[in-house]
């Protein structure tokens, strides 16, 4: 029986993890090798050693009602996308609010974690620890490791040769990057364009010389800001939207999002997609666009080499005078506390059940949490999975026979290994995640029995946004709030932008009811069709459930 529960890392995933094991009534002990809380979210200006953390100016890019614990909605009054210090102070809030400070050993390095020699029939690890020097050894039932993806640079030197050999510039990985001060005047080369390397084009632009951006992939760029103002990830995140995405061929689907993407400006005149390209990343930026506009920042091909003083693509251009290259080419995930007949049982998420457990191991008291990507927020993500491993571990939940969790694995694993710079094309639909990890945990919503029972709110969890309150009405954990919280998520979503009141006799707030019974017979439909065709076992991969 697991009691005592090691958690490595106070992050988001970590904070979550804390809280599952209380509200399973575990015994947690996180392990927190800085000072403080937030992981990547707490922003420094000097480089502590290997520490990752996010640049100055950085803001999220998904909501805050997509992106918060889903027992504990955001303030009314903040920003729909947050600062990293506003974050930070959500962070502290929920950390507070239920009590998770007083489980976390700041200061303390986790140095190895092992399997102890009985560990076939305990399944106990043995967690050896560092405070100032000083080294403890302690005995765990299991261990949730909470260091998230962002762990060591990856820095691709051999595919671009010349860069350390004969180019006399400045070169540095985006780890490196806190703000525009060390780069004003000179003319900069940003390799990589997912949502880092766009921001950081975009930042360098208003006081360096030159900025290129240098980009291998296609790529559709994303506004924040959609449809009449609303969030992006709340107007589209929807289990309506998801069933389409199901339910239409996926060259129609595809047809219909290019078009979208493309209505805002046309991506192939600005050489950065085609609707002829069957591999895409998506970022979300609202003023590259704009900085191509102008020519403060130009898109280059692929990088071929690097001479003393220049950058060689593979079109045939050079742009001479480099001065800097900034490396946005992502993180490699390293476990160098994990031993190493561990580490070898996986060699990305996708080698993981469900991208959270090494289905290899004798006993299932190891879980990795926030190793996941995610087509939306990944704190939300983290926090699904923190819950269903704590029942796991607590006794409600169960895994399936290794034979079957090995074969789950093998099925969704991905044919061809892809580097960091690929990732992109890895990451899992959101609402497909969630549900799948929410329905082993037994806290999926049925939306065909909310209609029957409450149909106001069914009609707001299938057409509105999927926020992570949903998955607090029912199963262990629910929450009394959560109904509440689903219904008034649009007014905290206006709330902070609300700050100068305006006459508008043509307010459309009392449309609602009509617009649920327009939509009700959609829903029906949706619901027959899903009843009448879906199999037992039928799980989120497949399709989504109702």
């Amino acid at each position: 029986m697991v009691r005592r529960v090691a958690v490595i890392g106070a992050g988001v995933g970590g904070l979550a993890s804390i809280k599952g094991c209380l509200d399973e009534g575990l015994e947690p002990t996180c392990f927190e090798k800085t000072e403080d809380i937030g992981g990547v979210w707490r922003y420094t200006d000097a480089m502590d050693g290997r520490r990752v953390c996010v640049y100055r100016s950085v803001i999220t890019n998904t909501s805050k009602e997509m992106s918060c614990f889903s027992d504990f909605p955001c303030p009314e009054d903040f920003p729909n996308y947050l600062p990293h210090s506003l974050l930070l102070e959500y962070f502290r809030m929920y950390a507070q609010h239920f009590d998770l400070l007083r489980h976390i050993h700041f200061k303390t390095t986790a140095l190895s974690v092992r399997k102890r020699p009985d560990f076939a029939t305990s399944g106990q690890w043995e967690v050896v620890t560092e405070t100032n020097g000083v080294r403890e050894t302690h005995i765990f039932d299991a261990v949730m490791v909470c260091t998230g993806h962002f762990q060591e640079p990856y820095l691709p030197l051999a595919s671009f040769p010349g860069i350390d050999t004969r180019f006399k510039g400045q070169y540095l990985h985006s780890r490196e990057y806190r703000d525009v001060e060390a780069f004003r005047g000179k003319r900069v080369l940003v390799v990589g364009i997912g949502n880092t390397g766009g921001d950081l084009a975009v930042e360098l632009s208003r006081v360096a010389t030159k900025v290129f951006l240098s980009t291998r992939s296609n790529t559709w760029v994303l506004s924040r800001v959609s449809d009449h103002g609303f969030p992006f990830d709340m107007v589209n995140t929807t289990r309506f939207n998801h069933f389409l995405d199901w339910l239409l061929p996926s060259a129609i689907m595809k047809w219909i999002k290019f078009r979208k993407f493309n209505s805002w400006f046309n991506h192939t005149n600005y050489g950065l997609a085609s609707t002829k390209s069957s591999k895409f990343k998506l970022i979300v930026n609202e003023e590259l666009p704009f900085c191509l506009l102008s020519g403060t920042v130009v898109l280059k091909p692929n990088v071929k080499e690097f001479t003393e003083t220049s950058a060689v693509f593979e079109d045939g251009t050079t742009e001479d005078n480099i001065d800097v290259v900034l490396f946005a080419t992502g993180y490699i995930f390293t476990f160098p506390f994990l031993e190493e007949s561990v580490r070898s049982f996986f060699d990305d998420n996708r080698s993981l059940y469900k991208c959270i457990f090494p289905p290899q191991l004798e006993k299932p008291t190891l879980a990795i949490i926030g190793l996941v990507q995610l087509t939306g927020s990944v704190m939300v993500g983290a926090e699904m999975q923190a819950r269903w491993v704590t029942g796991i571990f607590a006794g409600w939940n169960k895994l399936p026979p290794a034979s079957r969790m090995m074969a789950d694995v093998l099925k969704k694993k991905p044919s061809v290994k892809r580097n960091p710079l690929e990732r992109e094309n890895l990451k899992m639909s959101f609402i497909s995640y969630i549900d799948e990890i929410a329905s082993c945990a037994g806290v999926k919503p049925s939306v065909l029995r909310l209609l029957l029972t409450d149909p106001r709110l069914a009609l707001a969890i299938f057409f509105g946004p999927c926020t992570p309150y949903q998955y607090r009405l029912v199963g262990r954990g629910k929450w009394s709030g959560a109904r509440n919280a689903i219904l008034t998520q649009w007014q905290r979503t206006l709330k902070p932008l609300r700050t100068r009141v305006v006459d508008d006799s043509s307010d459309s707030s009392g449309s609602w009811p009509w617009m649920c019974l327009l939509a009700l017979p959609v829903a029906l439909a949706a619901s027959f069709l899903l009843s009448k065709y879906a199999q037992p076992g039928w799980n989120a991969q497949a399709g989504p459930q109702l």
